[in-house]
């Protein structure tokens, strides 16, 4: 009697495993969809400023170190310039900071720094952290031209003076999204994905039936 209780409990064991072994390959497969079919999630744009594609505002600034430096218009040295919108308050941008010099340096592009507010608060920010090389432009106006509303924003200008995308920029994956967004030719990843979504449908919906 024995015998036959622990051969029935290891039959129903090994019942028990294959079904987990089912239901996790069938989780598996789920998440693998889902992964496949999710959008990746790029800096979000505003309705506000100067669109994708228009020229950039031009601008003659000076920096903290006193460097005179220009928005916008031909870039000599025919480098992209992202800018990103910053406030010495904000958390978010100082957390952003040194992702930023990461991707300047990978990317070999020109970052500048835009930021507006008190000058005691700009001091405080500058004596905390190292800017490695990176303009750090104090300017009300700029923020105003471009209608920055919220930050972290970033604006990625082309060496033509034109812009090629923007939108807030938390992370880095939002950063690098802006580059990607300007190598495939579109406003931002979302565009891109909603034009392949389309461009799908339109695919399919040219197929013409098979008649016998």
């Amino acid at each position: 009697m024995t015998d036959e209780l622990l051969i029935a409990s290891s039959v129903l064991q090994w019942v028990a495993l294959c079904a987990g072994g089912i239901v996790l390959l069938g989780i598996a497969r789920q998440v693998g969809l889902l992964h496949e079919r999710s959008a990746p999630l790029g800096a979000m744009i505003t309705d506000h400023g100067p669109g994708v594609g228009d020229k950039a505002p031009t601008f003659s600034v000076i920096d903290v170190k006193g460097s005179k430096l220009q928005i916008g218009g031909d870039n000599e040295a025919g480098e992209e310039t992202m800018l990103l919108f910053t406030s010495p308050t904000c958390p978010v941008c100082e957390k952003l900071l040194p992702i930023v010099k990461s991707v300047a340096r990978a990317e070999g592009i020109r970052v500048m720094l835009i930021s507006d507010g008190a000058e005691e608060e700009h001091k405080k920010f500058l004596a905390k952290h190292k800017l490695d090389g990176l303009p750090y432009v104090i300017s009300a106006e700029v923020g105003m031209r471009f209608q920055v509303g919220k930050v972290p924003y970033g604006v990625l200008i082309d060496e033509k003076g034109v812009i090629k995308a923007k939108g807030l920029c938390n992370t880095r994956e939002h950063i690098e999204s802006l580059l990607e967004a300007s190598r495939i030719g579109h406003a931002s990843l979302q565009e891109y994905m909603a034009s392949r979504k389309g461009a799908q449908r339109n695919g399919e919906h040219s197929i013409a039936p098979l008649t016998m």
